[in-house]
């Protein structure tokens, strides 16, 4: 069992503005337990107490963090060089981690790292992110940092959930295009993690389950490698074994996420509003 969870992809999720590693847990909680239940998930809080008022006072019990703060315009930053030092070395101590979640300041920060990462500027020694959950998430508006962290199409796996009354839809939809072939989910409530309905459920369901047949195969690729010798003898009789197990856990992972939903064709395309 202990080994089973060692070998999960991990998903660092990261929480809005002024809220909670265990808020974000639980409105996640409210998709359908089985589109992540394949994959260890980590929730972590801010690294600032919340400087002010949150939108979750009566909602869901304090503590309540924030990543870091900004203007009214969203042009200025305090604090975002610290935080984004803080989160690469949570993830570096912490992972490695194969993904990112993130809801509004979350979303928007995970994109940064991405966009960092893929311009060498950050983690260069940690494997590179292999997919992207964003939830009302948006770019960053200075200049210095739009021109590093969205210089290139980001090559990452990415869906993003856009809502039809969200005040940030238009700059979500904005993020969406700093993606190659992004997969948009919209849904018609506000500014929130919002409720799945079945389509959508399926919709994640089956991009989640893509995501574990590719892992499947990279292991598949490795065993192939230890096969033909890129191991020591005394060892190829014992990992080869240890990885085939893996291998059939990972097919068994995906088919149960697959196999009650119909086949997914991403591709919806979007262009930038302003």
């Amino acid at each position: 069992m202990e080994e089973a969870q060692k070998q999960k992809m991990k998903i660092l999720c990261l929480h809005g503005f002024r809220t909670s590693g265990s808020f974000l847990h639980k409105q996640i909680s409210k998709w359908d337990p089985s589109v992540f239940c394949h994959f260890d998930m980590d929730f972590p809080d801010g690294l600032f107490p919340a400087g002010g008022k949150s939108d979750i006072e009566g909602i869901f019990p304090p503590p309540y963090f924030e990543w870091f703060q900004f203007n009214k315009d969203f042009t200025e930053y305090t604090n975002l060089e610290e935080c984004v030092s803080h989160l690469c070395e949570y993830i570096t101590t912490k992972g490695p981690f194969h993904g990112l979640l993130g809801f509004s300041q979350g979303a928007t920060l995970c994109a940064l790292l991405l966009g960092y990462q893929a311009q060498g500027k950050v983690l260069k020694e940690h494997p590179p992110f292999q997919f992207f959950v964003s939830i009302s998430g948006s770019k960053f508006r200075e200049p210095s940092i739009c021109e590093v962290a969205y210089k290139d199409t980001i090559k990452v796996k990415s869906v993003h959930f856009v809502g039809a009354k969200d005040w940030l839809k238009l700059p979500s939809e904005e993020l969406a295009t700093a993606f190659d072939n992004p997969l948009i989910i919209r849904h018609p409530q506000g500014h929130t993690v919002p409720r799945l309905d079945e389509a959508s459920t399926e919709q994640l369901s089956n991009w989640t389950a893509k995501i574990l047949l590719q892992s499947n195969a990279s292991i598949s690729n490795n065993e192939h490698e230890l096969k033909n010798g890129e191991t020591n003898k005394d060892d190829e009789e014992e990992r080869p074994k240890e990885l085939n197990t893996n291998t059939i856990n990972n097919q068994r992972d995906a088919s149960e996420i697959a196999g009650n939903h119909k086949e997914l064709k991403v591709g919806e395309a979007i262009q930038a509003q302003h």
